[in-house]
């Protein structure tokens, strides 16, 4: 059954001033704003104009409200409050201000829902990824034939030992070896300081499609554990997150994810980087398709992928070599024991 949906939030009623003190000046009689023209100086007293430098604010940008517009100290500092609090939007994932809707009402019967919690924070998450990080997204293929033939094979050794071998569970192996070889994957970017972190941790997230809304728990060392081990912590922790059980801890540490829409369908796609993370990697629905292979055509089972990532850090010439090398590695798994 649908939840519920959730009574929306609303603010506490604030308090009537006293009657003793003087109520604030409405806003409405608050006097008119004098925009500066381009490239003249703004109308202001010396001090004005010292405590403008003071605070880091041009003062012929500032908009005023004495007579001919003449800036006063007040137009200084409440032109201040709205510059912080639009780089405050934008650092937030904001961005710019967002238009009011149309009467949707005026054109037919609507019927509107409040958003769950969890609806809320993916839909922050994801303003606040693409406010942030410049996306570029890589596609490419790789022939999953051989790897297809050995899943199917060892299947069931893996389901006995309490998992379930699916290509998510190889991939999540695969791209933890490739983030030990391409460290700039399994980094972050530290505008503040300027600065690269790189993490020496590889735990890789994985999207899990719940009743509730998508959530990323994470696949802790993954590096360091084999595949079968992966298996059982991804069918573990993906059970938890589809009864609601999911705990806070499964949902952090995570440096790198993966995004497997298979299951459903689709190929290429564009994921959407889990900030403060780096890069994503997207895979679709493996479908046979003819190869040419030593001058014959063959149908062999093409896995599509799809990689986003920070192009502040990665180039796409290592965007390139990175993908390539999981393709090369699902392709040829011995690759991870020769170079992992």
């Amino acid at each position: 059954a649908a939840k519920a949906a959730e009574t929306p939030e609303t603010e506490e009623e604030k308090p009537a001033a006293p009657a003793e003190e003087a109520a604030p000046a409405p806003l409405a009689s608050a006097p008119a704003m004098t925009v500066p023209e381009p490239g003249k100086l703004a109308a202001a007293a010396p001090s004005v104009r010292r405590f403008a430098r003071e605070i880091g604010v041009d003062v012929n940008h500032v908009p005023g409200s004495g007579p001919k517009g003449r800036v006063s100290a007040e137009d200084v500092k409440r032109h201040a409050k709205s510059l912080n609090e639009g780089r405050a939007a934008v650092s937030s994932g904001g961005g710019v201000a967002v238009p009011p809707l149309p009467n949707f009402e005026a054109f037919g019967e609507v019927r509107r829902e409040a958003m769950s919690k969890m609806r809320r924070r993916t839909a922050q998450n994801m303003v606040l990824s693409v406010s942030v990080v410049p996306h570029v997204t890589q596609c490419g293929d790789a022939d999953v034939t051989h790897l297809e033939a050995v899943r199917k094979r060892y299947g069931a050794r893996i389901e006995k030992a309490g998992g379930k071998l699916t290509m998510t569970a190889i991939l999540v192996k695969v791209a933890a070896v490739a983030l030990r070889r391409f460290p700039v994957f399994n980094a972050s970017v530290d505008m503040q300081r300027n600065e690269i972190v790189y993490k020496s941790y590889y735990n890789v997230g994985v999207a899990v499609d719940t009743g509730k809304g998508l959530v990323v728990p994470v696949i802790r060392d993954a590096a360091r554990k084999s595949i079968a081990e992966i298996a059982a912590d991804l069918t573990g922790i993906s059970q938890r997150a589809r009864a609601g059980k999911i705990r806070i801890g499964d949902l952090e540490g995570g440096t790198f994810t993966i995004s497997n829409v298979g299951g459903i369908g689709g190929t290429y796609f564009t994921p959407i980087v889990n900030y403060p993370e780096v890069a994503i990697l997207g895979a679709g629905r493996a479908k046979p398709t003819p190869v040419l292979v030593d001058g014959a055509w063959e149908p062999r089972l093409m896995l599509p992928l799809s990689l986003s990532y920070d192009h502040r850090i990665i180039d796409g010439a290592a965007g390139i070599r990175f993908l390539q090398w999981i393709i090369d590695a699902m392709e040829e798994p011995l690759l991870m024991s020769l170079e992992g």
